[in-house]
């Protein structure tokens, strides 16, 4: 008795391109996990500089991973695991021994519910990414805050006292409150601003990289002290991408 033998799957050789949007996300997730060692050394600094570094790798996984044709189901799936950490857990956790752990049972219910959000953030924008009933112009608006925007409201507080001193304090209750309030934002159904599907006109250009160039100075110069300021203007300006919303949806629904 003979068995044929199942035909043999031919594995092409990859390109290494192909590996860098996913080395990226593990960039992503490997500076969220560093900001939870350094918050253990009480390292407040650094950790709240491995967060966004962990932001920055992450806008940068989905940019490449578009540019080079490449984006794919597993690497969308490593993205939303690497987020969950970098993002969900790892602000609670630095806000937690920073001072939250001084508000008592307050203070580690705030860090669970922020981390639940975060979760429950993502698994809603995996689902909405097959909903292809959504008009073109309201992808230039997220559902909600985006999972890195909410963790770096999140270190808003800790980036006043790091730029400013312990001035800045304020009670331990505050900042958990706070902290359930930027998982709130993360979960809400408002309309904020996505930079996808925005365009500019070229005369403003020179300026817009006039201003990122001051900007980076900036950050180089009073690194906190900058973050702060950009964490304010993002949170105060979070009511403008619902307005804008609501007229873009009203002028969408008179014509």
């Amino acid at each position: 008795m003979s068995f044929e033998q199942p035909p043999r799957r031919i594995i092409k050789d990859l390109p290494l391109t192909r590996l860098l949007p996913n080395a990226l996300t593990l960039m992503s997730l490997c500076s969220g996990l560093t900001g939870i060692r350094f918050a253990l050394h009480s390292h407040w600094d650094q950790a709240v500089l491995a967060i966004m570094a962990a932001a920055v790798f992450d806008v940068l996984d989905g940019r490449v991973a578009r540019m080079l044709n490449m984006a794919s189901k597993f690497g969308a799936e490593l993205d939303s695991l690497s987020d969950a950490i970098s993002f969900g857990v790892a602000p609670g956790f630095i806000m937690y021994e920073w001072v939250l752990n001084d508000a008592g049972d307050l203070g580690w219910v705030a860090v669970l519910l922020f981390a639940v959000c975060g979760v429950l953030r993502l698994a809603r924008f995996n689902t909405m990414l097959d909903n292809h009933d959504i008009p073109l112009w309201a992808k230039r608006y997220f559902t909600g805050v985006p999972a890195p925007a909410g963790a770096s409201l999140a270190l808003l507080p800790l980036a006043y006292v790091l730029a400013w001193g312990d001035a800045m304090r304020i009670s331990p209750a505050f900042y958990a409150v706070w902290l359930m309030i930027c998982g709130g934002l993360m979960v809400s159904r408002m309309p904020t601003f996505s930079l996808k599907g925005w365009r500019i006109t070229p005369v403003w250009i020179a300026p817009i990289f006039i201003l990122i160039v001051a900007l980076i100075a900036e950050l180089v110069t009073d690194t906190f002290a900058t973050l702060a300021v950009l964490g304010t203007v993002y949170a105060v300006g979070l009511p403008l991408g619902w307005l804008s919303y609501r007229a873009r949806a009203r002028k969408e629904n008179a014509a």
